[in-house]
């Protein structure tokens, strides 16, 4: 059984689910903090599977990329978005290193990102200086 309208607010979610997720990867290259406040619900959840670490908060988030070290920059390599679910593909680079990394978003009727899973390639123990932000599980 089809529901009227139903096929039409799937695309439309899918296309602001997209573009919440094309204007994050954006916001963060860019470090375009105060943008990238506000692509974020007030209780977004960024988790690391790798380090077993997770973040609560848009404060706590933010705090987190701009204190992050080193020279990062981020490329979109795919971007495949369907209802409030968005999963890209990133060229990661920090100075000469080069890395993959898969992120997994979710995107509320709002548009705004309410979770972040950033996937790595390979398990790593997190570095040291950011205790205070994060909770290990």
């Amino acid at each position: 059984m089809s529901v009227p309208g139903s096929r039409v607010r799937a695309v439309s979610d899918t296309a602001l689910t997209r573009q919440a997720a094309q204007d994050y990867v954006d916001r963060l290259e860019r470090r375009d903090w105060p943008g990238l406040a506000g692509l974020l619900a007030d209780d977004v959840t960024y988790e690391m599977p790798q380090t077993r670490e997770r973040i609560r908060g848009r404060e706590a988030f933010l705090r987190f990329n701009i204190e992050y070290p080193g020279d990062w920059h981020l490329r979109v390599r795919r971007l495949v978005a369907d209802g409030g679910s968005a999963a890209l593909w990133l060229d990661v680079r920090v100075g000469d290193e080069r890395q993959d990394a898969c992120v997994w978003l979710e995107v509320s009727e709002g548009g705004l990102i309410s979770r972040v899973i950033d996937h790595w390639p390979e398990p790593y123990d997190p570095p040291p200086g950011r205790e205070h932000l994060v909770e290990r599980w």
